[in-house]
């Protein structure tokens, strides 16, 4: 019975090490990633280019998020999340000029990326906390995903007009479940690749993100 109960200990100490340091590399490349893509957004917006087809640019993230998933438990992984990241800062760049030459598009961003950071904060260190188990959340999160992305093309392909927002809305409430369902994975054990934690919650910032910049542009009478 002794051994037995200090068998477990060891199993649940072991268990509690390799959690704590997945979610150590996770936030460690998390910020990393985040930073990269700030430098890769600023470069492109300061060489002038264009924003990148939007048909392309998706084509090039689901393409690249299915190699990231490939080379996850290899260190090529890693190389794969930095082109990642750095191809939607490339991206994002752009888009963020032509926001910031629209009469309070500057406040907008402001209000985005500081709503983005404490909605990110928050629910994650919830979900830190309290310890839940937000397991429950993985079918919502897999349908709201397909439909999230069937919104995106046929915003690509239709003017959606005030549904736009709605979907914005919906996008929103999206991400923020996705970083509790996250985080959740990754303190009970259900996710132990910090590659592909990076990249989930790199993304549900990225929408997040962008989702709220498109709320508040509407809401500020400049969309």
């Amino acid at each position: 019975m002794v051994d037995r109960a200090i068998s477990n200990a060891s199993v649940a100490g072991l268990s509690a090490l390799e959690t704590s340091k997945v979610l150590r590399n996770t936030y460690m490349l998390l910020g990393m990633t985040l930073a990269f893509s700030a430098v890769c957004a600023g470069v492109a917006a300061a060489m002038g280019i264009t924003p990148i087809n939007p048909f392309i640019f998706l084509a090039v993230v689901i393409g690249l998020s299915f190699v990231i998933h490939k080379t996850a438990n290899s260190a090529m992984g890693l190389v794969w999340v930095f082109l990642f990241t750095g191809f939607i800062g490339f991206y994002v760049g752009p888009v963020l000029s032509i926001y910031m030459a629209i009469p309070h598009g500057g406040q907008s961003i402001m209000m985005a990326l500081g709503s983005t950071a404490v909605a990110f904060v928050g629910l994650s260190g919830y979900a830190l906390v309290t310890k839940k188990d937000f397991s429950f959340m993985a079918g919502f999160i897999q349908i709201g995903l397909w439909a999230m992305i069937g919104a995106i093309l046929l915003g690509l392909f239709f003017d959606l007009g005030v549904f736009q927002l709605a979907i914005s809305a919906g996008i929103v409430i999206l991400m923020g479940s996705l970083i509790l369902w996250q985080t959740s994975a990754i303190v009970h054990g259900g996710e132990t690749n910090y590659i592909i934690a990076t990249t989930t919650l790199f993304m549900s910032i990225y929408n997040l993100f962008m989702s709220l910049l498109h709320l508040f542009m509407a809401f500020g009478g400049d969309d």
